[in-house]
């Protein structure tokens, strides 16, 4: 099986906003370890909560992980300027459909932004929205993520 992200990039700080309004995008969705925080870190750089400002006020904004962890979600939900959703189960778009349900927002007006082709975008995908695929936030992953990433990565379809 392929998959083929909307849009491919180095990391989430590379996402235009701008162009994402012209196409309607109301709303966006992250994954959360690796994507807007370095994984099993429990915390955001000032880099990113600054980041964040720069479009928090103009999108519905949620961060959905896999993470089954309560104290975790309920840590990154205290330092998110958005909401935070766990146990998501992705690539089951049950949570997600929920979430966007909720915010009265339809998926072609939503985009999914990720780490893992295996869980962020073909969750979106089932959902029907668009899809950004983007690199660990952090440079430095250990040898066995990075092998990992990159045996996932064999399944995009440029």
């Amino acid at each position: 099986m392929f998959i083929k992200p909307d849009y491919n990039l180095k990391n989430v700080y590379e996402i235009d906003f701008n162009e994402l309004k012209k196409q309607g995008i109301k709303c966006l969705m992250f994954d959360l370890d690796s994507t807007v925080m370095m994984s099993k870190s429990a915390s955001f750089t000032p880099e990113t909560l600054e980041w964040f400002n720069t479009f928090i006020n103009d999108f519905e904004v949620a961060i959905i992980s896999n993470n089954k962890k309560k104290e975790y979600i309920d840590n990154a939900s205290a330092l998110a300027p958005c909401r935070v959703i766990g146990n998501a189960d992705k690539p089951n778009p049950a949570v997600a459909r929920k979430y966007l349900e909720e915010v009265g927002i339809s998926p072609s007006e939503a985009v999914m932004i990720g780490d893992r082709p295996l869980t962020d975008i073909l969750v979106g995908k089932f959902l029907g929205c668009k899809t950004i695929l983007v690199g660990s936030i952090n440079p430095k992953e250990n040898l066995p993520t990075k092998i990992v990433r990159a045996l996932e990565r064999s399944t995009i379809r440029k």
